[in-house]
C-alpha cells in the first residue's frame, strides 16, 4: 500500500478548476447540460437497440455496449466534478480515489477493446458481406463483448495494484478526478520499475488496439476502392465513417494522456483534455452514430408509432 500525507485523514484535495474561479460557474452550467445530453442520448440508443427488432444486429449489439460504457464512464467522474465546481466539497478519501481510478481505467480499457471488436465487425460487413451473419454469430458477439469487459477489468486491476505499491507524497491532486498521470506526479521515490510496468500495460490497452483497428480499416479501404458503383462506395463509407470518427476521438485523447512520459505531462492541459474524453466524446457518440443513420431514425419512428398506437 502506498504511503502518503495523512493530514486529511488519508485523503486528497481535488484542485479541479479552482485556479480559474470565474470559469467555474460557466463550466458547471455547460457540463451539466452536456451530461444531461449524454445520459439521454446513450440511454435512447440502448432502449432502441432493445425495443426494435430491426436493430437486433451485431453492429447495434456492440453499439449498445458502447453506449452503456459511455454512461458509466462519464458518471464515474462528472457528478463529483459538478460538486467540485459548486465548491461544496473538494476532498476525496484514499479508498474513494483508488476505487474511482480502478473504475475509470476499467471502463476506458474496456472501451478500447470494444472499439477493436467493432472494427472487426465493420471489416466483416464490408470485406465479407456474403458471410457476415455467419461470421458474426450471436454467440461470437456475446463472447467478444465478455472478452472486452474482462480484458478491461484485468488491465485496470494490474495498473491499480501497481499504483498502490508506489509511495505518494502530498495530498493535492491537480485534477478534477483521480487519474493515473496525476498520481504518478505524486510519487516521491524512484519508481522507474513500477512505472515501466504500468507503461507496458497502457501500451497493450491503447497502442496495440489502435494498430489492430488501423489494420482493419486498411483492409476496408482496399475493399471500398474495388467497389465500382458510387452508391456501393457511399454505403461502405457510411457504414464505417461514424466508427472511424469515434476511434479517432478516443485514441487521440488517450494517446496524449497515457502514452507520454511523466515528466512531459502537463496537469493544466491534462484537465482540459480530460474534459474532452470524459464529457464531450460520450455526448458526441450517440450523435455521430445516429445523425445520418437511417436505421436508427427508422427505429425511433417505429417505436414512437407503437407508443402512439398503444396510447
Amino acid at each position: 500500500m502506498g504511503s502518503f500525507n495523512t493530514s486529511l485523514g488519508g485523503g486528497f484535495i481535488l484542485v479541479g478548476f479552482s485556479d480559474w474561479p470565474r470559469l467555474e460557474i460557466i463550466f458547471f452550467i455547460y457540463i451539466l447540460i452536456f451530461y444531461s445530453f449524454t445520459l439521454f442520448g446513450n440511454t435512447a440508443i440502448i432502449a432502441l437497440s432493445r425495443m426494435d427488432p430491426q436493430l437486433h444486429t451485431p453492429m447495434y449489439f456492440f453499439l449498445s455496449h458502447l453506449s452503456f460504457l459511455d454512461l458509466c464512464y462519464t458518471t464515474s467522474t462528472v457528478p463529483q466534478l459538478l460538486i467540485n465546481l459548486h465548491g461544496l466539497d473538494r476532498t476525496i478519501t484514499y479508498g474513494g480515489c483508488v476505487a474511482q481510478l480502478f473504475i475509470f481505467l476499467a471502463l476506458g480499457s474496456t472501451e478500447s477493446l470494444l472499439l477493436v471488436v467493432m472494427a472487426f465487425d465493420r471489416y466483416a460487413a464490408v470485406c465479407r458481406p456474403l458471410h457476415y451473419m455467419t461470421i458474426m454469430h450471436p454467440l461470437l458477439c456475446q463472447a467478444l463483448a465478455v472478452v472486452s469487459w474482462m480484458g478491461g477489468l484485468m488491465n485496470s486491476l494490474i495498473q491499480t495494484s501497481l499504483m498502490m505499491t508506489m509511495p505518494l507524497c502530498g495530498h493535492r491532486l491537480n485534477h478534477f478526478f483521480c487519474e493515473m498521470p496525476v498520481f504518478l506526479k505524486l510519487a516521491c521515490e524512484d519508481t522507474e520499475g513500477t512505472e515501466a510496468k504500468m507503461f507496458v500495460a497502457r501500451v497493450v490497452i491503447v497502442a496495440i488496439p489502435a494498430v489492430l483497428i488501423l489494420g482493419s480499416y486498411t483492409q476496408i479501404a482496399r475493399a471500398v476502392l474495388k467497389v465500382k458503383s458510387t452508391a456501393g462506395r457511399r454505403k461502405a463509407i457510411g457504414t464505417c465513417g461514424s466508427h472511424l470518427l469515434v476511434v479517432s476521438l478516443f485514441y487521440g485523447s488517450a494517446t496524449y494522456t497515457y502514452l507520454q512520459p511523466k515528466d512531459s505531462y502537463s496537469e493544466s492541459k491534462g484537465k482540459f483534455i480530460a474534459l474532452f474524453y470524459t464529457i464531450i466524446t460520450p455526448m458526441l457518440n450517440p450523435l455521430i452514430y445516429t445523425l445520418r443513420n437511417k436505421d436508427v431514425k427508422g427505429a425511433l419512428w417505429r417505436v414512437l408509432g407503437r407508443g402512439t398506437a398503444t396510447g
